[in-house]
Formats: structure tokens, sequence, C-alpha cells
């Protein structure tokens, strides 16, 4: 797939098939992300891939979690505590073309609590995957982990699969540690939903708007 296109078509899906992905094609998305750009090739991403049972445990775990209202305890803050426009609007906007797509209206509490609990089952694709970073890099290696991220979401569709990162994997990372031996030193970023787009899917029908180039760009000569 032409690189373009590939960006353009990226999007974050939220349906997937009832078809496995083999560990080898996994291994080949990953070979091909790990030629991102990273500060003095410091390389900083670390990645666990769970499927089967394990990816059950961190479903059935973090989703107990949030059933109990435990309060969240992420390991940095991935949105603002208070929102400024115009990202409000666009944030407000966002999830107003989500739930029109599933058809769930403004006042249905109760099934925009199930569309939003998909996100602990990584919306129902059969591989998850974890991104973690050293708690020692910096925010450099932040911005490093951000372009592998990307990396593995073209990568995907240049294998035919589709993508969904989710910063909702991460609301509850020291459960996912302690189910995927990882040491503390070792912040979760977020986690990411892997498989076959479910293309009849209607929360997969639809695309968010982007603004225009002139709306966050600035000449000078």
């Amino acid at each position: 797939m032409d690189v373009l296109e590939a960006i353009r078509r990226r999007a974050s899906t939220r349906a997937y098939l009832d078809k496995p992905v083999d560990r080898a094609t996994v291994e080949a998305i990953l070979e091909t992300a790990r030629w991102a750009p990273s500060g003095t090739n410091a390389q900083p991403w670390q990645v666990v891939v769970v499927t089967g049972e394990t990816k059950q445990k961190i479903s059935v775990a973090l989703l107990a979690e949030r059933q109990a209202g435990r309060p969240e305890n992420p390991d940095y803050s991935y949105y603002p505590k208070h929102w400024v426009e115009p990202y409000k609007s666009r944030r407000v906007a966002c999830g107003l073309a989500l739930y029109q797509a599933m058809k769930i209206g403004r006042e249905d509490k109760d099934a925009r609590l199930k569309a939003w609990n998909n996100n602990y089952s990584f919306f129902g694709a059969p591989v998850g995957l974890l991104f973690f970073l050293d708690r020692a890099m910096e925010k450099g290696s932040w911005i490093d982990m951000g372009m592998f991220i990307e990396n593995v979401m073209l990568a995907a569709l240049g294998h035919g699969l589709a993508t969904c990162p989710q910063a909702a994997i991460a609301e509850y990372p020291d459960i996912v540690r302690r189910l995927v031996n990882v040491p503390d030193t070792r912040a979760l970023v977020c986690g990411m939903a892997l498989g076959y787009p479910d293309a009849a899917a209607p929360v997969n029908n639809y695309r968010t708007a982007r603004e225009p180039v002139a709306g966050f760009t600035a000449w000078h000569e």
C-alpha cells in the first residue's frame, strides 16, 4: 500500500472479525515499525503482545475495576483536567460522531456504557498490543514512542489489518503490569487493538473531521 494512502486510510477500528492473526504477521508489523526515528537512536519502546487467555484476563480485570468504581491511576495524564477551545468542541464532536454511528442516543446511558466497556476487551480484536516506556526516559522519548506507534498502525494496514490505539487500557497500569510480568519501572503508555476489521459494523463506517492545513499552519518568509 502506498504510504500516502495508508496515512489517509488509517482509522480507529472498534469492531473486528473473529479471525486470528498469526504471530508471523505481528512480528512482520513490528519489524517494519522498529525503523521509527528516536533521539540518539535510543529506541525506547517496549511492546508486549497479548492474545488468548492472557488478553482475556486483562480484559476481565480491567472491566472489574471499572465496574467496581475504583479510581483510575494511570502512569501519566493523557487528557487535560480542564478542556478549552477549540479542543473541547472537537472532543464533543468526536463523541457525537461515534455514538451516532452506533445509533446510540444521548440519553441512552446503558448503551453508552456498554459501548465504552468494549474498550477493555480490545473491541473484540484477537490481538492486543501493550506499549511500555522506561520511567527513566524523558518527554523526548514519549515523542519517539508516538512515532513508533504510528508506524505500527501504518504497517498493520499494509498487512490488511486494522488497529485502535487505546488510552483506556492504561487506566489501571498496575493490573496490566502484574498480568504480563512487567516491572513498575516501565510506564504503560497505551494499548492497541489489532485484527481484521469488520467492514459491516456501523461503528467502523464513520470518520472524524480534520482541520484544514491553513487551520494549523503559519508561513514565514
